[in-house]
């Protein structure tokens, strides 16, 4: 059973280094630009004019800007919606550069993907702790009775925004008690933001966590093994949030993605 969990998670990480340094994974991206500090319209290295408009972001590029979208060259005016997919996936296209609009609590921004970025041609590979079955354990959700909530946190780009949490995750690790804030996904799995006794010394300052979907009786794994560094360990351009009240276990877990080689 080890064996076969441990090969399992051997599978897991190489795919985990394959996706990071994938042509339009977290390293590529090389900037993120709110549109509210842009009043002019102007991002840096990118053509066109960029411009907030309620419900969509304004472009206006004429032919010879070389900027793509849906596949043809702009020459004129598009409205466009925040992208839902993979960076591969956005609308507009300058080069082999992909062009993300993103919405935060109101606040429209583009994302610059550059297959080139110099994060992305000195990626030498994850740091992550082998596979220990010891890493992974039962744990209980525990719904919040209010439903979902919200928390201020800060985020990586010092900026503090709203964090939605669902409930609680219940686990024992190392015979202690632990409990963390978790959100829940549109999938019905997990997401945890959390710190320990490692972060910024031995791991990075803090990291994800994404057990499975609870049965109906709260019961998931817990599984540390596969605890990742935040898209802003790979670049400074993230906005990942930092854990919030109460998801920083005084004991250090040894587990997981651990810092950037």
């Amino acid at each position: 059973m080890t064996t076969d969990a441990s090969d399992e998670w051997e599978r897991w990480h190489e795919q985990r280094v394959a996706t990071v340094s994938a042509p339009y994974g977290p390293l590529a991206l090389t900037g993120t630009y709110w549109l509210e500090d842009r009043p002019d319209g102007r991002l840096p290295g990118i053509p066109g004019t960029w411009a907030a408009d309620d419900d969509a972001v304004v472009l206006t590029a004429a032919g010879a800007d070389g900027l793509i979208v849906d596949g043809r060259p702009l020459d004129g005016e598009v409205r466009l919606a925040a992208d839902p997919g993979p960076a591969s996936a956005a609308r507009v296209a300058y080069g082999e550069r992909r062009l993300v609009v993103l919405l935060r609590e109101g606040a429209w921004g583009v994302r610059d993907f550059d297959p080139a970025a110099g994060a992305r041609r000195a990626f030498r590979g994850i740091v992550a702790t082998p596979y220990d079955p010891r890493r992974s354990v039962p744990g209980r959700f525990t719904p919040y009775d209010t439903g979902r909530r919200s928390v201020r946190v800060p985020n990586a780009d010092g900026r503090e925004r709203g964090l939605g949490l669902g409930g609680e995750l219940a686990f024992t690790l190392d015979g202690r008690d632990h409990t963390l804030q978790v959100t829940v996904e549109e999938d019905g799995s997990l997401w945890a933001v959390f710190a320990d006794a490692t972060s910024g010394s031995t791991s990075h300052r803090f990291r994800f966590l994404r057990p499975g979907a609870p049965d109906a009786e709260g019961r998931t794994t817990v599984d540390f093994n596969r605890a990742l560094l935040p898209p802003c360990a790979f670049a400074d351009h993230f906005i990942c949030p930092f854990p919030p009240p109460g998801n920083t276990p005084a004991a250090g877990i040894e587990a997981g993605e651990r810092e950037l080689r």
